[in-house]
């Protein structure tokens, strides 16, 4: 490890420092619970979180567009529970969602402390493949802005992780060198293989422990990043 040499750290931010999985169930309990009662609220989280995940690879290939995306991650998730609803209502929960989700602001454990222990040390910077709006406004109200020196998503890019373009538009952003750079991610696919085939190195949060990644550096928790840098 080139921890002496590093100068920049790149983060992802959901599911890395921004716990998606929390906000969004208290997303879909604010909207279910107002408009849609009768729907098992767990049991549609249960079907959700990989139906988005699936979605979102697909979307990350370019092989849905965003409009897609927005719209195929609820309607496949009210299918699995054989919920009836109009086109025009998932449109409408869409809308919200994305209007609410940034509204919670749950972190994963530590990371305030270690945003702290770094920023004395490097310059810290984001990469997602978030909707740029919505990501300044979950960095804003989560106050996480102030930590970092720039924020690269993939609307800026014109690309998504793993593309290389997107980690080569971050690091030419942050005057950075990918010699003495890292990032920090929890997709082995889109973070952490993608930043190692532009021979940027990588650590991969493996928060849920759910992939065979022996091979690679990884944390389970954000502080033990200090092991590291």
């Amino acid at each position: 490890m080139r921890g002496n040499t590093i100068t920049d750290v790149f983060f992802d931010l959901d599911h890395t420092l921004w716990d998606f999985d929390k906000n969004s169930a208290l997303a879909f309990e604010r909207i279910l619970g107002h408009s849609h009662p009768s729907v098992e609220l767990n049991a549609f989280i249960e079907a959700y979180i990989p139906i988005n995940q699936s979605c979102w690879k697909l979307f990350q290939y370019n092989k849905i567009s965003h409009d897609e995306l927005r719209y195929n991650r609820l309607k496949y998730s009210f299918d699995a529970l054989n919920y009836s609803i109009s086109d025009q209502e998932i449109d409408r929960i869409s809308e919200q969602y994305i209007e609410i989700l940034p509204e919670n602001n749950h972190l994963f454990d530590g990371t305030f402390e270690i945003l702290d222990y770094l920023k004395s040390k490097y310059k810290l910077h984001i990469i997602t493949n978030g909707f740029a709006e919505v990501q300044y406004k979950k960095m804003h109200n989560a106050q996480l802005t102030a930590y970092f020196t720039t924020i690269t998503n993939s609307e800026m890019a014109g690309v998504k992780k793993p593309n290389p373009v997107i980690f080569e538009y971050a690091l030419n952003l942050a005057k950075a060198k990918k010699e003495t750079s890292i990032m920090i991610g929890d997709s082995l696919d889109a973070d952490v293989q993608g930043a190692l085939d532009i021979g940027l190195d990588a650590i991969y949060f493996n928060e849920t422990i759910s992939e065979n990644s022996a091979h690679f550096k990884q944390i389970t928790h954000l502080l033990e990043l200090k092991q590291y840098l």
